[in-house]
C-alpha cells in the first residue's frame, strides 16, 4: 500500500481523499493550520493524522498531494521536494511568479525528486506539450465564467458584476499578467502556459458573463504541427462553485496513475 500525504482540507481535498478508497493509496497523513484542526477532521475524518509540516514526520510518504492552493505549495510543497518527496499539485497559477518557480525548481533538484502538475479544469495539454517539440507559433487561452465566479477579485474593480447584461472582458494580455492578476480564477491559463510557449508568450483573456452556463476554457494554437482548437465547460463540485470538478478528478486520476501498470 502506498502512503500519501494530502496539504489541505478544503472540498478538493475530500474529493482526493474519498476517491482513494479502495485503491493502491491511502491516506497517511493531512497538513493543516494550526487552529483549524476541528474543521479539518470534520472535513476529512478523525482516522487522518494531522501534522504542521514535513519536519513533524519521521517516515515520510511516497507522494504529497496539495490541495490547499498557492502559498501553501511554496511553503508545505518545497518543504516536501527539499525532503525527496515527489510533490502533485494544482495550484499551476502559483508559478506564474518567478521566485516561486525557481523556489519549486531549486527544491525539487535538491531532494532528486519531482514537482507534478495535474491537469486541473483543461484537457488537451498533451497535444500542446507534444506539438511544442516541433515547434508552435502561438497559443490563445480564453476563460468564460459568471459574473459570480469573479467576486472577491480584480474583476469588481473593471467591471460592475451585478450589471451585466452580456459578455465583459476583465483581463486581455500574457497568461503571466492573468494568473498574476486573477490567482483564484487563473489556474488554467498557468497550465496552458506551462505546457506550451510559456508564461509571457501565452495569450490569455478572461471574460465575465452573465449568460454563461458554467466555466468555458478555449484553447487555440498554431505551429508545425498544424492547427487545434479544444473548448470544455466545466461544471463545479457540489457546493463549491469555486472548485473545478474535473480539476479534482485530475488529481486522482494523476495519483493513480503514479501506480498503474500500463499509463495513457
Amino acid at each position: 500500500m502506498r502512503k500519501v500525504a494530502v496539504i489541505g482540507y478544503g472540498a478538493m481535498a475530500t474529493y482526493v481523499v474519498r476517491h482513494l478508497q479502495g485503491s493502491p493509496w491511502t491516506p497517511s497523513h493531512c497538513v493543516v493550520r494550526k487552529g483549524r484542526e476541528e474543521v479539518a477532521i470534520t472535513a476529512l475524518g478523525a482516522d487522518i493524522p494531522l501534522i504542521y509540516g514535513a519536519d513533524d514526520l519521521t517516515k515520510l510518504p511516497d507522494l504529497v498531494v496539495d490541495c490547499a492552493g498557492h502559498p501553501c505549495l511554496l511553503g508545505h510543497g518545497a518543504a516536501f521536494l527539499r525532503r525527496g518527496v515527489p510533490v502533485l499539485s494544482a495550484s499551476l497559477g502559483a508559478l506564474a511568479d518567478q521566485d516561486t518557480y525557481n523556489g519549486l525548481q531549486s527544491a525539487a533538484q535538491d531532494g532528486q525528486t519531482q514537482l507534478h502538475l495535474a491537469s486541473g479544469a483543461i484537457g488537451a495539454l498533451d497535444a500542446l506539450s507534444a506539438a511544442k517539440i516541433g515547434g508552435l507559433d502561438e497559443v490563445r487561452y480564453t476563460g468564460v465564467k459568471p459574473p459570480q465566479s469573479w467576486r472577491g477579485t480584480k474583476a469588481e474593480a473593471v467591471v460592475d458584476l451585478d450589471a451585466l447584461n452580456g459578455p465583459a472582458t476583465l483581463f486581455e494580455g500574457s497568461a503571466r499578467g492573468a494568473a498574476l492578476n486573477y490567482p483564484k480564477n487563473a489556474n488554467v491559463a498557468a497550465a496552458v502556459a506551462l505546457a506550451g510557449l510559456g508564461f509571457d508568450q501565452t495569450q490569455a483573456c478572461l471574460i465575465a458573463d452573465p449568460k454563461a452556463a458554467g466555466n468555458t476554457h478555449t484553447i487555440s494554437a498554431k505551429g508545425s504541427f498544424g492547427t487545434f482548437e479544444f473548448s470544455i465547460c466545466g461544471a463545479s463540485l457540489p457546493d463549491t462553485p469555486r472548485t473545478s470538478a474535473l480539476a479534482a478528478m485530475s488529481m486522482v486520476d494523476r495519483i493513480f496513475r503514479q501506480t498503474a501498470p500500463i499509463v495513457i
